[in-house]
């Protein structure tokens, strides 16, 4: 009896004009309640990072995303004072270091540097078990930047229209390395041929660094590489640079030609970097992470080092970066069906 008063004082007994309201705001508060563990389970960003991060570049030491790699890690580690490692994992033009990020815990502590050929041309080449823009999220592109085409000093080609000329006098004998196949120096090569009408031989290489190597030592005559990773070697007269493939020279080389205007009309292929984290990584952390990255960029050290190397830094927005990389896999997937590309 006195149980049934109790619940008829408190309106929820059926029939007492109290009940209805009552009942909805405990389920409310029993909503509420239900939601804190998913609220809590957010990580603070305040409270990131609490311990070293890697960031995987998915290439071999000495190509160009490590270049960018290291000037961004150097000045995230001084800002949040934890070490921020960067692990190499080259191997599938950048496929294999993606997927092991794509399949990192989203804690904001394994990151990315992505690369135009990781991100917008492997996905097209049918070979990669990642979509870009599903299974990660763009935090924003760190640079830009032209590829150069580059010769060893020992061939005597010294202009696209030597190479032509020699391309066309003996079919497939020139040959090209690469960082593999369907990496950003493969097509831009291949782009090249296209546009041209002639036949260089490709010999894919496990990153764009041991690609560089290839032509340093001239086991292979050419290359169309990033110029973040050659133009030491071309400013030290190891290497040759005849052209770039921009659409407009570069300021760290205004002495060398655009395949455009040497000939190759129509011919434009550039590279860019930047950075990721694994789908479902909070977005307080990828707030984080873009603000130091960017204020990285913006620093004067760094923007006159990528700029002497021969890269425009950029530091857009995750959204932006996001758009930019939709436009290149649509660009890129049509350079690979027109050109027949495969993967090995």
């Amino acid at each position: 009896m006195k149980i049934k008063s109790m619940f008829q004082s408190s309106g929820v007994v059926s029939g007492n004009k109290t009940r209805k309201p009552l009942m909805m705001t405990m389920a409310c508060c029993l909503g509420a309640a239900l939601a804190l563990p998913a609220i809590a389970a957010q990580p603070e960003a305040k409270d990131y990072p609490q311990r070293p991060i890697r960031l995987i570049d998915p290439y071999a030491p000495g190509g160009g995303s490590g270049v960018v790699a290291r000037l961004v890690t150097a000045k995230l580690s001084d800002a949040w004072g934890k070490q921020v490692v960067i692990d190499n994992r080259p191997g599938a033009s950048g496929a294999i270091g993606t997927e092991i990020a794509m399949r990192a815990l989203p804690d904001g502590y394994t990151l990315l540097m992505g690369t135009s050929g990781s991100i917008a041309i492997s996905p097209n080449m049918n070979k990669v078990p990642y979509e870009p823009l599903k299974d990660l999220i763009p935090i924003t592109q760190t640079s830009g930047q032209s590829m150069l085409l580059v010769v060893h000093p020992s061939v005597p080609i010294n202009s696209v229209k030597d190479l032509l000329a020699a391309a066309k006098a003996q079919p497939k004998k020139l040959t090209f390395a690469s960082s593999g196949t369907g990496g950003s120096g493969h097509l831009a090569a291949e782009l090249f041929q296209s546009i041209a009408k002639v036949s260089l031989t490709h010999v894919p290489y496990k990153g764009n660094g041991p690609a560089v190597f290839a032509v340093l030592s001239a086991e292979v005559q050419l290359g169309f590489n990033n110029i973040l990773a050659v133009l030491p070697h071309v400013n030290g007269g190891k290497l040759k640079a005849i052209a770039v493939t921009s659409p407009k020279r570069a300021a760290a080389v205004p002495n060398v030609p655009t395949l455009a205007e040497s000939g190759v009309t129509g011919y434009e292929a550039t590279s860019w970097n930047g950075m990721f984290a694994p789908a479902k990584t909070p977005r307080p952390i990828i707030n984080k992470v873009h603000g130091e990255v960017v204020k990285a960029l913006n620093l004067p050290d760094v923007r006159e080092k990528l700029v002497a190397m021969g890269s425009d830094p950029v530091g857009s927005t995750p959204e932006e970066f996001y758009a930019h990389i939709k436009v290149e896999l649509e660009r890129w997937g049509k350079v690979i069906r027109d050109n027949n590309i495969r993967s090995e």
